[in-house]
């Protein structure tokens, strides 16, 4: 049985179900249609390809929060097999909607860091449904100091809508937290690749999203804020999303274009969520890439490079009449 997530995948939806049913029929009654079933196939690639390729920003925010896209974890356990999540920020507590740990990668010693979130109602509340507190901040900058001290690259995966904005992730100073973690990833002398692997909504966002290189999944997105987010302000109803998505410019192509995004890696048709083992194979070749070329730089040029990089952000020319 095939269920459409969004309105826009409606006749990908039907054609799947038409193909269901030609095989089932020719299953009960012994008549070949194969001819007839291939020729949907066709038409079902074809179709994907059409849609997929045409997404407006709306839809892209769409696919990057699917419930079946690849999540942290999805792709460590992929990538690095041998991975070891430490756990705690030794000073509150532990925040379950970050994991960190040492890790292989290609051979390579590296630390790997991400958001997460959960696959069903339970795993969402243990996770905080993907919005970081403080503490969770503090744990990820313990870990990029740790792989500082070791001389190993840091990879930091983000897929959150923010940080957490309760008044509990208040209390305990979730803006110094986010602060204090872009201050100090700018200061390490180690490779730094963050991957923006779904959302990367606001500060919850770019509090792992200091690095040498950015790179971004095809359908996912990079804003100072949700698309509702920004409607509820600037329209008073977040019905207005869609057009919130357009003004932003939160795509992987406008923040290539843009300047921000330094790679867009490429997803299987349809989206990371239709084949998990797939997305991990076109990412890991991408940050093999980047890690074989920062790896031959010294402490000093990783961080120069860093800070030119952020510096460059946000030049535009002003025609005065």
């Amino acid at each position: 049985m095939f269920e459409t997530m969004f309105d826009f995948e409606a006749p990908i939806v039907e054609l799947r179900k038409k193909i269901e049913e030609l095989q089932k029929f020719s299953a009960t009654s012994g008549i070949d249609v194969s001819d007839e079933v291939e020729a949907l196939k066709v038409k079902l690639n074809q179709t994907m390809h059409d849609i997929y390729s045409h997404l407006t920003p709306w839809q892209q925010v769409q696919i990057s929060r699917h419930p079946a896209r690849p999540y942290t974890m999805d792709y460590i356990t992929r990538l690095c097999p041998d991975f070891m999540e430490l756990s705690g920020d030794r000073r509150y507590s532990d925040d379950k909607a970050i994991i960190g740990g040492p890790a292989t990668f290609n051979g390579r010693k590296v630390m790997v860091i991400g958001t997460q979130k959960g696959r069903d109602m339970k795993e969402n509340v243990f996770r905080n449904f993907g919005w970081p507190q403080p503490e969770g901040y503090r744990k990820a900058l313990r870990l990029m100091r740790l792989a500082n001290q070791a001389r190993i690259p840091v990879l930091t995966f983000i897929d959150t809508p923010g940080a957490y904005p309760g008044v509990g992730s208040e209390e305990r100073h979730i803006a110094e937290a986010i602060a204090v973690n872009l201050r100090e990833m700018f200061n390490l002398t180690v490779p730094v690749i963050c991957i923006i692997i779904g959302e990367g909504g606001s500060g919850g966002a770019i509090g792992l999203g200091v690095g040498n290189r950015i790179l971004i999944m095809e359908n996912a997105y990079y804003s100072v804020i949700t698309p509702e987010g920004c409607a509820a302000i600037l329209w008073k109803d977040r019905k207005h999303a869609p057009q919130a998505a357009d003004a932003l410019q939160l795509t992987a192509g406008k923040l290539k274009e843009l300047g921000i995004a330094d790679v867009i890696i490429p997803e299987p048709e349809g989206g990371a969520h239709r084949n998990h083992d797939e997305a991990a194979r076109l990412l890991g070749e991408e940050v093999a890439r980047q890690l074989d070329e920062l790896c031959g730089m010294s402490g000093e040029e990783l961080k120069a490079s860093r800070y030119e990089k952020f510096r460059a952000f946000g030049c535009f020319e002003e025609n005065v009449q």
